[in-house]
């Protein structure tokens, strides 16, 4: 092998040191109806999306379950909607003092809750038929905190954009490496997370990270330290989302939200194989572009390899996580470019103007301390 082709793939085989091993929920278990279970969906105007969730929910065939809205101070008919399928409907007029709103909605809806077990769900996802069996079923076998990231449903082109994005955040939570469950997770998938009741209230849930942007990464560390190990899953065969369908503002704010802070707690580690990673990517397109001018060069060939080995490799990631296809892995540099922009945004959120926008509100990004 050439050496300039080997300096270009040593990067390259980072992504499955980090992102080597991603798991699905296990087979459907049997059937256990005597396990009371609450769904808790925390939803701030998402009539749009919140009635697919509830009808997906009507249809499970664990019946033993209460679904209960937190109505965070919608403008819309998020609440109306929600009483009309059948749930328990609570609704938030303020925000208690030194509180965000998706940690705020999340306590109170498990106080409102009558369940053995907890599943939060973002307003967003959809299971499966048997989505909520497997998810119970995933939680006996594991305990602890389960979080689970749905599979990404996308329908317009420049939801695409988010591929980089999800090779980085699924590789940050530490889950999913070659070392399998000897290492820690980092960090858990806010869109749907289950625990006991007893583990819940028990280590204090949502109001440990009452002031976190990033509440899902933050409450596994958070329980962790009390004695709460988090387990985290795909969802696919179990539970989807379509994540910014409102158009690229939507998806540059929604990912500006999450992404600076959640790099400045990223394990050191993980994030230098990831700059290394990424920065490979980026070297291989700069050495295949030689083609124009120095023709049949060592470096352009090893930089046509290189990229190659990139496209397949991001092909095979992206396919667990949603339907991102062959032409999102084809034009990663595309991605690349965007995520960049997009990083480089949220550091200025972060860093300067310590807040972003979302769903309305002016939302703090460095908490106090």
């Amino acid at each position: 092998m050439p050496t300039e082709l080997l300096w270009l793939l040593l990067p390259w085989s980072l992504a499955f040191v980090f992102l080597g091993r991603m798991r699905t929920c296990p087979p459907l278990p049997r059937r256990a109806d005597d396990i009371k279970v609450s769904v808790i969906i925390p939803a701030r105007n998402e009539e749009a999306r919140l009635p697919p969730l509830l009808a997906s929910l009507r249809e499970q065939d664990h019946g033993n379950h209460e679904v209960i809205v937190i109505d965070d101070d919608s403008t819309d008919a998020t609440a109306e909607l929600a009483r009309a399928a059948g749930a328990k409907t609570l609704t938030l007029t303020e925000l208690s003092h030194g509180w965000l709103g998706k940690p705020h909605a999340c306590w109170a809806g498990a106080q409102e809750a009558t369940g053995d077990l907890l599943i939060f769900l973002d307003a967003d996802t959809e299971l499966e038929p048997t989505g909520l069996r497997r998810i119970i079923g995933t939680h006996a076998k594991h305990g602890g905190l389960v979080s689970i990231q749905p599979y990404h449903r996308m329908v317009k082109a420049y939801e695409r954009l988010s591929g980089i994005f999800s090779i980085v955040m699924m590789g940050s939570i530490r889950s999913f490496t070659l070392a399998g469950d000897s290492v820690k997770s980092n960090g858990s998938f806010g869109p749907c997370m289950v625990c006991s009741r007893e583990d819940y209230f028990r280590t204090g849930g949502h109001r440990l990270v009452r002031t976190e942007i990033v509440d899902d990464v933050a409450l596994a560390r958070e329980m962790a330290k009390r004695g709460v190990r988090t387990s985290n899953f795909i969802g696919e065969g179990t539970i989807s989302f379509r994540m910014y369908p409102g158009g690229l503002r939507d998806l540059t704010d929604g990912w500006t939200k999450n992404f600076a802070r959640g790099a400045m707690s990223t394990d050191p580690l993980i994030l230098v194989m990831m700059i290394c990673w990424i920065s490979g990517a980026c070297a291989s397109v700069d050495a295949m572009l030689k083609w124009p001018r120095d023709g049949f060069s060592v470096w352009a060939v090893a930089g046509t390899a290189a990229y190659s080995a990139y496209v397949l490799q991001q092909w095979w990631l992206l396919r667990k996580m949603g339907n991102f296809g062959l032409g999102t892995a084809l034009s990663y540099p595309l991605s690349i470019v965007f995520f960049t922009v997009v990083f480089m945004r949220s550091l200025y959120r972060t860093l300067v103007r310590n807040s972003v926008r979302w769903k309305g509100r002016s939302i703090p990004v460095r908490t106090p301390g």
